[in-house]
């Protein structure tokens, strides 16, 4: 397989990160599945795969995966009636969706149906793996917590206050979605569109800078008058909020 997107693409190096994570692959193209299955194994995450929906659907009821990774369109059973019967059965495990339709709409239908995340077609391994990644840690719980910490950084999401070392720190809305968003994905890679589409729902190009001046801004924030950087540019993949090391 050559190049990098889904079609093509350099597996990740191994890793044990990822070591206790466990997916559903729900995906009828077989050559996808292997690759995607090789590579998600590759970065340290125990895969099952299902080839058609109904048999999707019987192993994501049957089993606790930490995330699923749903083709749209299969066969037996599309990848939106399985999500949503999922959810009508108080079943709550992560689910990103991949598909060929990219339209804003599209991605409404498929969050509105239930999905966590959606993906779009062809796409690169690294984003789907840090989309998971993700995933993975909502489902542990993060989402629920009120305060997020970073080395000496504290983000209290009932007040909207955030300190470091104890001293407040003021941020603009954005910003401060910004570091909450970051915050809350500590430790893993966030791409740049995810970035878009959680903290900036959609509305700019992805090759805008946007993302690069509020980095910038929330950066200086954060870091200026303090000891060790929190805020890490991760080249080629997107940033990462870690303390030491």
């Amino acid at each position: 397989m050559h190049g990098q997107d889904i079609h093509g693409g350099s597996a990740p190096a191994p890793g044990i990160r990822n070591a206790s994570m466990k997916i559903l692959i729900i995906e009828d193209d077989l050559e996808t599945a292997a690759y995607l299955s090789k590579a998600f194994r590759e970065a340290g995450i125990t895969v099952d795969h299902a080839s058609d929906g109904d048999s999707g659907f019987f192993l994501a009821s049957e089993n606790s995966y930490d995330a699923l990774v749903v083709d749209r369109m299969l066969p037996k059973r599309d990848g939106l009636s399985i999500i949503a019967e999922l959810r009508a059965k108080g079943d709550d495990t992560p689910a990103l969706i991949l598909s060929a339709l990219g339209q804003v709409d599209d991605r409404v239908t498929g969050l509105r149906a239930g999905g966590d995340d959606y993906l779009t077609k062809p796409y690169a391994f690294s984003e789907l793996l840090a989309r998971i990644e993700v995933l993975g840690r909502r489902k542990g719980g993060r989402e629920q917590e009120t305060t997020y910490r970073v080395g000496d950084l504290e983000l209290d999401r009932l007040s909207h206050e955030v300190r470091r070392a104890g001293q407040p720190i003021p941020l603009q809305p954005r910003e401060y979605r910004l570091l909450e968003y970051l915050m809350k994905n500590a430790g893993q890679v966030v791409t740049r569109t995810m970035l878009l589409e959680h903290v900036w729902d959609y509305h700019f190009d992805p090759q805008t800078n946007v993302i690069d001046v509020h980095i910038s801004r929330l950066r200086s924030k954060i870091e200026k008058d303090f000891g060790e950087p929190l805020l890490r540019t991760v080249r080629g993949a997107g940033y990462m909020m870690k303390a030491g090391g």
